[in-house]
Formats: C-alpha cells, sequence, structure tokens
C-alpha cells in the first residue's frame, strides 16, 4: 500500500510538470520580449538554466511591477514547487517501503 502511495505521488509531480512544461515558456517569452535586460542576463536556452530555476523558486517576479509577469511566473513556481515535493514524498514513501519490508 505504501508504493502504491508513492506512485501516486509520481503522479503528483508528472501532473506538475505537464503545468511547468506550459507555463514556464511562456514566463520565458514574456521576460524576453518585456524585460530584455533579465532575459539577457540568462542567455539562450533559459529553460533548465539553474540561476532561471532559482530566480523562479525565490520569486523574484514580484519584485518587478508586472501582473501580467505575475501572472505567469506564479503557476510555473506553484508546479515546480509539486515537482519537488511530489518526488520527494514518493522517495520517503519507497525508503520507507524497503525499511519495513
Amino acid at each position: 500500500m505504501i508504493l502504491f502511495f508513492a506512485l501516486c505521488f509520481v503522479g503528483v509531480a508528472i501532473a506538475g510538470f505537464c503545468a511547468f512544461v506550459i507555463f514556464w515558456p511562456l514566463t520565458l517569452v514574456h521576460v524576453r520580449d518585456r524585460h530584455g535586460s533579465l532575459g539577457a542576463q540568462w542567455g539562450e536556452g533559459a529553460f533548465l538554466k539553474p540561476v532561471a530555476l532559482r530566480w523562479l523558486l525565490a520569486g523574484d517576479y514580484r519584485r518587478i511591477a508586472d501582473t501580467s509577469l505575475s501572472g505567469l511566473a506564479t503557476p510555473a513556481r506553484i508546479s515546480l514547487c509539486v515537482i519537488m515535493f511530489g518526488l520527494a514524498m514518493a522517495g520517503l514513501l519507497a525508503l520507507w517501503a524497503e525499511a519495513f519490508a
């Protein structure tokens, strides 16, 4: 039963990944088009660059007075947190199942 719940958390992580793949590229395009200096700091192909992901996780987009940016970056941030939470819980439950098997 514990492994079933671990698999459910993997499904939660997959759902978060689907949302991330939708909102993060839209956020990056918005940054490139309207906030060129920030986009230039990250360079091309910022989808999985640690500096861009750190910016997203830290919520630094809230410092910029752009409601459209917040509207795109907030769901991307939530989905990234859901991915990390789902994978962490799946890993913990898998370890728990191994420990008590």
